[in-house]
């Protein structure tokens, strides 16, 4: 065993050595090939010139997700992914004009019939249903203004591949990939929908977001569990509530609530464009001036300024119902911009990445206690301090105490015992290898390089956190474990099933 240890040892050595030498390569030669400005409005453009193909590929970042959301507007931040492709005042239209003043008649009669029908005393159900459906008739005559899907009928038609937008707690992200020959297209697209949105069919979309809460969160076990976990989590920070928002805010909140945040957050100051592909800069820049640089100058949204205070408390939040028994608990960290941050990184793998590691073995493979174990970073977000989390999907016939325990006991061994080198020195190489591996695809690289940009300020910490995770010593783990794996620290949240128990296969234990 020790000799098979050894070779294992040479190995991941070997592969670190390659792995490090073509990386810093890399560095060098991404630094001679990607370029980055600031417009004077504020916008941040990377430039990243790869010419193995006539493509390019982009994502555009902006620093704004449900983080940002307050009472009342929750799930509003997502709203933006389903408006993005809507168009503008030149794109998805018949008329403007027309469509304008139809649409200023549908907000004004939705702020009267919202505002009849939450009325807490002296109700009136008849008037409210005849500003319903005022509000409604409102909506039929804006909708006949409208082109559906113009804005990705030209992408398609332009050879576009892979358009697509998410919202998480942190960002709003928007990407896909175009023939090299269509740069000044794009540009002029995506360019006007952050000059000039419109926000039609807004309400159609309000109740297409409404729907997907319904499925992923209401209809789904695991996700009430989930939403129970994090509002029981955070008591004070928006990471608390989840990106999709409450049910009485997405029946409630506007289009007109949608245009002010629009105008405080989706500001050049507060976002990033990175281009990935066939691109020649010298081409390039004047083109991202003509039509980037009209966006308006405005200033950069307020900071967040909600900071959750320490937990000195365990909480839990138990859901008893038919399902199959879950078991979750969460541990609060620092940001992403945390010097640790590269050691959580090795936990997460350490514990979680595939057979190999230390939870599947343990729960999953010798204790047969679960049939999924993992744990993780970055939950529900990474700008701000947020949550390291373990789960376990507890196996039939087995309890939730078990796998508890069991987790317990794992975390105890980080917290106690040095992990050995060579398991050390695996984990490393794999984290690297992740992070190389998401290099190699232009779009892939296009959303990492944004993403750094606009947590770190320069994309270049995408290399130095490959250098950051090849420092972690085995004394690191041990002491953030200790730091971090706290019980009085803990949430827990679990699925404790209604079921009549079955006894696991094999028979009883």
């Amino acid at each position: 065993m020790r000799a098979r240890r050894t070779r294992l040892g040479l190995v991941m050595a070997l592969l670190t050595f390659i792995a490090a030498t073509a990386f810093a390569q890399d560095l060098a030669s991404f630094e001679k090939r990607t370029s980055t400005r600031k417009l004077a409005n504020g916008l941040t453009v990377i430039i990243s010139e790869r010419h193995d193909a006539p493509v390019f590929s982009y994502a555009t970042i902006v620093n704004t997700g449900s983080a940002q959301e307050v009472p009342g507007i929750t799930g509003l931040a997502h709203m933006f992914e389903h408006m993005a492709f809507k168009g503008s005042d030149r794109v998805g239209t018949k008329d403007w004009p027309a469509e304008q003043k139809a649409l200023q008649k549908v907000e004004e009669a939705y702020a009267a019939y919202d505002k009849a029908n939450h009325v807490m005393t002296g109700r009136d159900d008849a008037k409210v249903k005849e500003l319903e459906k005022a509000w409604r008739d409102a909506i039929a005559e804006a909708d006949k203004y409208v082109v559906d899907n113009e804005f990705s009928t030209i992408v398609d038609r332009a050879g576009g591949v892979g358009m697509n937008a998410f919202t998480n707690a942190d960002e709003t992200a928007y990407f896909f990939s175009l023939p090299s020959n269509r740069f000044e297209m794009w540009a002029f697209l995506e360019s006007e929908r952050f000059r000039h949105p419109v926000f039609r069919q807004f309400y159609k979309e309000r109740d297409v977001v409404f729907e997907e809460r319904r499925m992923r969160t209401e209809s789904s076990p695991v996700g009430r569990l989930v939403e129970q976990f994090l509002s029981t989590a955070f008591i004070a920070h928006p990471y608390g509530t989840g990106t999709i928002g409450w049910p009485s805010d997405l029946h409630s909140f506007s289009a007109t609530d949608a245009t002010n945040f629009f105008n405080k957050y989706y500001v050049p100051a507060n976002m990033v464009i990175s281009i990935v592909g066939d691109v020649n800069p010298n081409e390039a820049w004047p083109i991202i001036e003509k039509y980037f640089g009209r966006l308006p100058n405005s200033p950069l949204p307020d900071t967040l300024r909600t900071v959750e205070p320490p937990q000195n408390a365990e909480r839990i939040a138990i859901l008893r119902e038919g399902a199959q028994p879950f078991y979750l608990e969460g541990y609060h960290r620092p940001a992403v911009t945390s010097p640790d941050n590269a050691t959580f990184d090795v936990i997460s793998i350490l514990m979680s990445a595939g057979r190999t590691s230390r939870l599947y073995k343990t729960l999953v493979r010798d204790k047969k206690i679960a049939v999924q174990a993992a744990g993780f970073n970055g939950f529900p977000g990474e700008k701000y301090p947020h949550l390291f989390a373990f789960f376990g999907v507890t196996a039939q016939g087995h309890s939730n105490d078990e796998v508890s325990a069991a987790i317990a006991e794992e975390v105890d061994k980080l917290k106690k015992e040095d992990v050995p080198a060579d398991e050390l020195q695996s984990v490393k190489t794999r984290v690297k290898a992740g992070l190389i591996r998401q290099l190699d695809d232009n779009s892939d690289l296009a959303l990492q390089l944004a993403q750094y940009q606009t947590n770190f300020g320069d994309w270049r910490e995408i290399f130095h956190e490959v250098e950051r995770i090849d420092k972690v010593t085995a004394a690191d783990v041990k002491r953030v474990a200790n730091e971090t794996f706290v019980p009085s620290h803990r949430t827990i949240a679990k699925i404790e099933s209604t079921r009549p128990t079955a006894a696991p296969k094999g028979g009883t234990q």
